[in-house]
């Protein structure tokens, strides 16, 4: 069966490492596939494999029809192509790296969706978030607050977590367990 993956989490909690630890280790027969997100923001920013686009060009593809999902946070503009509907016609599962925000018109339109919440502890989101240097200060105690908030607020009845708290090994092994329907662990 063809799912939808909808990982999402706080800035610094690990998805992107997770993302390309389950990419590097799927074999190819797995019949699941990544979507790379289009963003208005420079292509080098943030370590993540996405589409750098200027936002003429995002506003020309939306009013255009060309995004299955997109949404606006912390100033850009997120879009997942239309492209994973052809992927899940033709069998394949598709993992999006979703926001949680936008979790509750996803699931609208997508209402087998899985979703998947990768989380860590408040200590080592903080440390990450300073590691990479983008907030200081009262930016980053806002950016913290603003994840624990929502957080507390993502709701699904199929929600499953990932502490990517420790080991990458580990959560990615539980990543790719849920990927290939080994086990579907929901969150308590």
């Amino acid at each position: 069966m063809a799912n939808l993956y909808y990982v999402m989490g706080a800035s610094g909690v690990g998805k992107d490492s997770l993302l390309r630890y389950a990419r590097s280790h799927l074999p190819p027969e797995s019949g699941v596939v990544f979507a790379h997100r289009y963003i208005t923001r420079a292509a080098n920013a943030g370590g993540e494999n996405h589409i750098e686009l200027s936002e003429a060009e995002f506003n020309q593809r939306l009013e255009s029809g060309c995004f299955a999902l997109h949404w606006r946070s912390h100033g850009a503009n997120y879009g997942i192509g239309q492209e994973i509907n052809h992927w899940q016609d033709i069998g394949l599962s598709v993992v999006v790296n979703g926001s949680r925000a936008y979790l509750g018109q996803a699931a609208q339109r997508y209402p087998d969706l899985v979703p998947i919440l990768i989380t860590a502890s408040d200590e080592q989101l903080r440390s990450r978030l300073e590691n990479r240097g983008r907030e200081r200060g009262h930016a980053l105690e806002q950016r913290l607050q603003r994840a624990n908030l929502l957080d507390a607020q993502v709701d699904h009845p199929r929600l499953m977590c990932i502490d990517n708290g420790g080991k990458l090994e580990r959560a990615g092994s539980q990543l790719l367990t849920i990927l290939t329907g080994e086990h579907m662990p929901v969150c308590v």
